[in-house]
């Protein structure tokens, strides 16, 4: 199987819905179909949607041959809000952890697949302030709670999509000019140690133990160009499945985000 994931930084513009713009150019273009069909993923998981299943065109809503389970953010619009798309249908679904103050936020689906369980999951930003910080925290600590029946079934867990968190120094080109920025505070970075001492494994570092490979650029300054970045965009399994990994890597080229995508294959 190949699952991807992709934070797309609003689905109607990657869709072509609403007009994109890089620098000075403007965009209809289908970036997301398109992308689909070169990759041929079984499952894609979306992330920052930025929109209602509704307020997508119809014709736009789902790719061909693939379900989507939508979440959406009830706080405000045009906000958070995943997606997961797959070729095979879902034993079942759900967008709740049961925590009313992340839930109305739009930032998780879960799909059953029976051998095992996805959690699509955009994780927040705490970038607005200490405030968001203490909210993201607790969001990891209700999330992994939450897996924790799981878990001890024995069930078979691949928590995918923007962690909002570089882990090392070695995932972000600029580590001591960021170590207060949120992202990569210690106090975000332990989570992701944390998900590890459970037993979580991070897929991409099974395969790849170098530098310079990230997952999200600033679109300041020709970051991406320049391929000053963070990788932020992850798969965690649990250790039973990792025997079952067959590879994990980024598409540093492909465009029409501000992250690129990550794949898994099992």
């Amino acid at each position: 199987m190949k699952i991807i994931s992709w934070n797309v930084n609003g689905i109607r513009s990657i869709l072509g819905q609403n007009p994109s713009k890089k620098f000075n150019t403007v965009s209809k273009d289908n970036k997301l179909f398109d992308f689909i069909e070169s990759e041929q993923p079984d499952i894609i998981c979306i992330q920052e949607t930025k929109a209602e299943a509704e307020q997508i065109l119809p014709e736009l809503r789902y790719p061909e041959g693939y379900s989507g389970y939508f979440n959406h953010s009830k706080a405000k619009k045009g906000y958070s809000g995943v997606v997961t798309y797959s070729r095979r249908e879902a034993k079942s679904s759900f967008t709740d952890i049961g925590v009313e103050k992340f839930d109305i936020e739009g930032r998780v689906v879960a799909t059953d697949f029976d051998d095992f369980i996805l959690f699509n999951v955009y994780f927040p930003n705490g970038t607005s302030g200490m405030h968001r910080v203490e909210y993201k925290l607790e969001f990891y600590d209700a999330l992994f709670s939450f897996l924790e029946p799981y878990r001890k079934d024995g069930r078979n867990i691949i928590v995918c999509g923007d962690y909002n968190t570089a882990h090392h120094e070695i995932d972000l080109a600029r580590p001591k000019e960021n170590i207060e920025t949120s992202g990569f505070m210690p106090v975000e970075r332990e989570k992701l140690d944390f998900i590890e001492r459970q037993g979580y494994v991070d897929t991409f570092r099974i395969f790849n133990k170098e530098p310079d490979n990230y997952t999200w650029w600033s679109n300041r300054a020709r970051a991406r160009e320049n391929n000053v970045g963070w990788r932020i965009d992850y798969h965690f399994v649990n250790g039973s499945l990792v025997n079952n990994i067959k590879n994990s890597y980024h598409l540093p080229d492909v465009e029409g985000s501000d992250h690129c995508p990550i794949v898994l294959e099992f």
